[in-house]
């Protein structure tokens, strides 16, 4: 069936409006590693899928899937070794006092149950998020939601502030700008107990990969987090695209030393099986469990906990973190050289393997350009690359290839980006 056909299929049968990536879908039909094949066998190098984080199909996590699959696969209120041997090797990954997981299917979830164990914890309905983030889909998460507005509007208990935009750094944060946007924060809290709202806490993702992956000012998430507590509420760190290796670290947290009330996951937690959590401490977790009993029936269920313990397995075997982290480095160092040369460019940041790669209409002015940021994402593609965009003005490349990136891949990844570039801005100016 031709592309074309499929999209006609798709509209049809799932109704309009359900995304797809490109001018020109991709037909994809099977992965090995950084590698995606479509219907024809052209090979892609996936620099976007963050959720097999360990690499398509690797076959420590394939097996653990098909093994337990064949054994048992059910919920959770029965014993079971894969959920306790998850439990204890995840937690060893977190800072004391992190000691408690719930496990959920996806990072939605895990986000609106992040809320509700704020709430319960701290008696406030109030929650602060910055104003081009995105944390889900539930109706309490989409609440958050800078990319749509949910259906019935927003609503008063949610305050927006600015995202740390250093880049385009406003002039009244000059010479500051830790306490400017830490400012908008006090603000926001300010406002909330104006209206009578008592504060639940604050999400952010602690790379804000949204907002365009800034290069958050110093300080600021920690003074962000002592706001928040000092005012009652607790600081929710949302881990669905920063965590597990992504960063460089394990924690896209610990590159600004915080350690957080409540730390949510998801995406790439077993590699492509529905997996999500929530980590915090026993002083807001086990009171919430004696006050509301929350269950999943699909969440840690024996299948799910075997493909989330192969992917411990194989990052820590295969020290995927650290390649993250070196292969981060190199990426950058390329991306930078690249900035040099293409005025095009205007800024590029980096955490570990996840990119953030600014395009702009006119360096000096930092116009954002969006209709350059489409076309280059489509001729990635038609060069076998497969990267997206993402920022408030839709105008920074994103790219968070899986952790098993080599150098070579990551030298195809600079070049081609290179030629795409050139290409493209030079059709521009015909």
């Amino acid at each position: 069936m031709s592309g074309e056909a499929l999209r006609e299929r798709r509209e049809r049968l799932l109704g309009p409006g359900n995304p797809l990536f490109y001018d020109a879908p991709v037909h994809l039909v099977r992965g090995e590693g950084a590698w995606l094949y479509d219907a024809e066998e052209r090979r892609y190098l996936d620099c976007y899928n963050n959720v097999p984080c360990v690499g398509h199909c690797h076959p420590r996590v394939v097996k653990a899937i098909a093994r337990q699959s064949g054994l048992l696969n059910t919920h959770t209120r029965y014993l079971h070794d894969n959920l306790l041997d998850y439990t204890e090797r995840l937690l060893e990954k977190f800072a004391t006092p992190l000691d408690r997981l719930a496990l959920a299917c996806t990072g939605s979830e895990a986000n609106d149950l992040a809320m509700r164990i704020a709430r319960n914890h701290t008696g406030g309905e109030g929650f602060i998020c910055t104003d081009a983030t995105y944390h889900g889909n539930t109706t309490a998460v989409s609440q958050f939601s800078a990319i749509y507005e949910p259906v019935g509007g927003y609503q008063p208990h949610v305050r927006r502030v600015p995202w740390p935009d250093t880049y385009r750094l406003p002039e009244a944060a000059a010479g500051d700008a830790t306490g400017y946007y830490l400012q908008a924060v006090a603000d926001a809290i300010d406002s909330l107990k104006a209206a009578g709202i008592r504060l639940a806490g604050m999400m952010v993702c602690p790379l804000f990969a949204n907002e365009g992956l800034p290069t958050v000012p110093p300080g600021y998430l920690a003074g962000a987090a002592e706001l928040v507590r000092d005012a009652g509420g607790v600081f929710i760190v949302d881990e669905v695209q920063a965590g597990f290796g992504r960063a460089g670290r394990w924690w896209g947290h610990e590159t600004s030393g915080l350690v957080p009330d409540i730390v949510t996951l998801g995406k790439p937690m077993a590699a492509g099986y529905p997996v999500a959590g929530v980590v915090t401490r026993r002083e807001l977790m086990d009171p919430y469990r004696q006050r509301e009993m929350y269950f999943n029936t699909f969440a840690g269920n024996p299948v799910a906990c075997a493909a989330a313990l192969a992917v411990l397995d194989v990052l820590e075997e295969e020290d995927l973190v650290a390649n993250a982290a070196r292969m981060g480095q190199f990426v950058l160092a390329g991306l930078q050289d690249l900035q040099q040369q293409l005025e095009c460019i205007g800024d590029v940041r980096g955490a570990g393997l996840f990119f953030g790669i600014e395009l702009v209409a006119d360096r000096h002015h930092k116009t954002a350009d969006a209709g350059l940021a489409r076309s280059v994402v489509n001729r990635m593609r038609e060069h076998g690359v497969l990267l997206s965009r993402i920022g408030a003005e839709d105008n920074v490349l994103k790219a968070r290839p899986p952790l098993c990136f080599s150098q070579e891949q990551a030298q195809l990844l600079l070049t081609t980006l290179a030629q795409v570039l050139s290409e493209t801005t030079r059709r521009q100016h015909r």
